[in-house]
């Protein structure tokens, strides 16, 4: 069965950086555009980022581009996001998702919990 797996996340300081990992099975990882999501407490999902199925092209919002950098190791199944100058706002609960298109995936991970704070 599909399983995708964060990892990765923590409590940082402001202006710190963190890399998600998200450890994808159970599908032909390589074929598919994956992307990132995040819900910050009290508020609704963000789409952040997305990447292209050999990772030569992602896409990014514009609230994170600039900072957050996103990867794959098509070899090992993974994708990951470095997240770079970290923000209080920064503070959410981040997603891997396998996309089926733009906006809109099938599987979830469990997601992984990102903390900035002094």
């Amino acid at each position: 069965q599909v399983q995708l797996v964060e990892s990765g996340g923590g409590l940082v300081q402001p202006g710190g950086s963190l890399r998600l990992s998200c450890a994808a099975s159970g599908f032909t990882f390589s074929s598919y555009w994956m992307y990132w999501v995040r819900q910050a407490p009290g508020k609704g999902l963000e789409w952040l980022s997305n990447i292209k199925t050999d990772g030569g092209h992602a896409n990014y919002a514009d609230s994170v581009k600039g900072r957050f950098i996103s990867s794959r190791d098509n070899a090992k199944n993974t994708l990951y996001l470095q997240i770079n100058s970290l923000k209080a706002e920064d503070t959410a609960l981040y997603y891997c998702v396998r996309e089926l298109y733009w906006g809109a995936g099938d599987y979830w991970g469990q997601g992984t919990q990102v903390v900035v704070s002094s």
